[in-house]
């Protein structure tokens, strides 16, 4: 594939029409792994955001949306999973231009996007409550489901399409109206949902779209009024900003954030598969992913011989310019993103872990390209064993039991995600049940199933995503109580 002659023009979707900001201002984004425009949106106000939420909450009050048979939003919502694989290599195109993952892997995420939408599209069918004839004789009690009403979503740069499905088509399946703010720097692949969404059938309206600073943008929707939910994907420190900022109206709040996440691998495990899952997991998405398993825990019996073969296939990963099918691995998605994966090579050094592979910058003509890095010998106090990096970094803690490997894994502030490898059936199920992660693999990483729930424990987040789950979150349940029959008077008036 080539680059594109010229930027992909933009506008910011509100009720049905393609616009600029207020202000006419426009930014530009530059591709990562190419340092050419690719794209360029209006820079929204906060009088673009009120219109934008003012539009979502008339349609949700006025609007037919909410009121649809839940079979009407389904074929609509289905409708907008097909346009999406229709549509799968120009969308990968796009993202993998702004955010510099390689373009097989961008393509594959609009498949997998797409299998979320046809999901979300059978849910409209089943939102609803319970009901209750044990109460007695003359009561009778139903609970229902309702939508919360304008939803707020804001959504990070690393999985720009795919974050988003994770979250729109579940608010839309129950009836919701919605405003997305989309990651400044990878804006492209949601304002193209969004198009597809008006050509499936969504209510001019319903769903908008504004482009811009976080700053600003998110600010304003968090605090909104008029906004009942705010939808976060991103670091652990602005989420607790959103949190603060939701606290305005208290609205509710789901956040998905950070991880700093674990493999454990016993000497009984699969020797070869843990090793590439173990790969995969740091380097996939350039390592710029919540769920990297960016901490290799590793039974010392076996730790040398593994770590050796990590290293081994770890140097044969294709790292190159995302527009090549056989990249692997592609660009540092900003400067300043390089800037903080670089400073963490630098502390983990200095902190006296053992630098095994990598640690430099990748000598290219353009863009930003950090080698595959690995640290041996890390301890649980250094900061490359718990912060977030957010790049192609493993660090490497060695134990010696499981009760061992169970109390690193869980010393960390987030809880989102971990794996266990080992044959041994007895511990795959012990360590799961005590891992404080959101989801714990067995004998695999990162798979995944838009049927089963994601989001983490502790600093990692609040809320759940995908599966029925979801539909709890984007609604409030309302008790409806029925008394028939003669009622017995609180107070009788006395008889003259």
């Amino acid at each position: 594939m080539n680059l594109p002659e010229k930027p992909f023009q933009y506008k910011m979707l509100i009720d049905g029409n393609w616009i600029e900001s207020e202000s006419k201002e426009r930014y530009e984004r530059k591709s990562p792994a190419h340092d050419v425009p690719v794209g360029e949106y209006p820079a929204a106000t906060v009088e673009d955001v009120n219109n934008a939420v003012a539009t979502a909450h008339r349609k949700f009050i006025e609007g037919q949306w909410p009121k649809m048979k839940g079979a009407d939003r389904a074929k609509i919502i289905g409708r907008v999973g097909d346009l999406i694989r229709k549509n799968k290599e120009e969308l990968g195109y796009i993202e993998c231009l702004e955010s510099g993952k390689p373009i097989t892997q961008a393509i594959d995420e609009m498949v997998w996007a797409a299998g979320i939408w046809d999901y979300a599209a059978t849910l409209p069918y089943h939102t609803y409550g319970d009901s209750y004839n044990t109460l007695g004789e003359n009561m009778l009690a139903m609970t229902i489901r309702e939508p919360l009403g304008v939803v707020g979503m804001i959504t990070p740069w690393n999985f720009p399409l795919l974050i988003i499905s994770q979250k729109l088509p579940f608010a839309l399946a129950v009836g919701c109206t919605t405003v997305t703010k989309p990651a400044k720097i990878t804006s492209g692949t949601t304002i193209k949902l969004h198009e597809l969404l008006l050509q499936a059938g969504v209510p001019a309206g319903v769903a908008n779209v504004v482009t811009g600073s976080g700053g600003v943008i998110g600010n304003c929707l968090s605090q909104h009024p008029d906004i009942s939910m705010i939808s976060f994907t991103g670091s652990t420190e602005v989420g607790k900003k959103v949190l603060q900022n939701a606290k305005s109206n208290v609205k509710k709040v789901e956040l998905e954030l950070g991880g700093k996440n674990p493999q454990l691998v016993f000497a009984d495990c699969d020797f070869d598969a843990a090793v590439d899952a173990v790969v995969f997991g740091v380097f996939f998405n350039q390592g710029e992913c919540c769920n990297s398993g960016s901490r290799l825990l590793i039974q010392d019996e076996i730790a040398d011989e593994f770590v050796q073969a990590v290293i081994k296939k770890s140097k044969t990963v294709p790292i190159g310019d995302p527009l090549d099918p056989k990249t692997k691995v592609g660009a540092i998605v900003s400067e300043s993103q390089f800037n903080t994966i670089m400073n963490y090579v630098k502390a983990g050094e200095k902190e006296g872990a053992e630098l095994r592979l990598g640690g430099k910058q990748m000598i290219t003509k353009t863009g930003r390209y950090i080698e595959p890095t690995i640290f041996d010998k890390v301890s649980p106090e250094m900061s490359i064993a718990n912060d977030e990096i957010f790049g192609p970094v493993l660090s490497v803690l060695r134990f010696k039991t499981k009760e061992e490997a169970i109390n690193i894994a869980n010393d960390s502030i987030y809880g989102l995600s971990a794996s266990v490898w080992t044959k041994d059936i007895d511990t795959a199920i012990t360590l799961s049940r005590k891992l404080e992660a959101g989801t714990v693999w067995i004998n695999t990483f990162m798979d995944g199933f838009p049927e089963l729930c994601f989001g983490g424990y502790k600093e990692s987040g609040l809320g759940r995503e995908l599966g029925h789950f979801a539909v709890e979150e984007f609604t409030e349940l309302k008790t409806i109580l029925m008394h028939t029959g003669p009622r017995d008077y609180w107070w009788k008036q006395p008889e003259k």
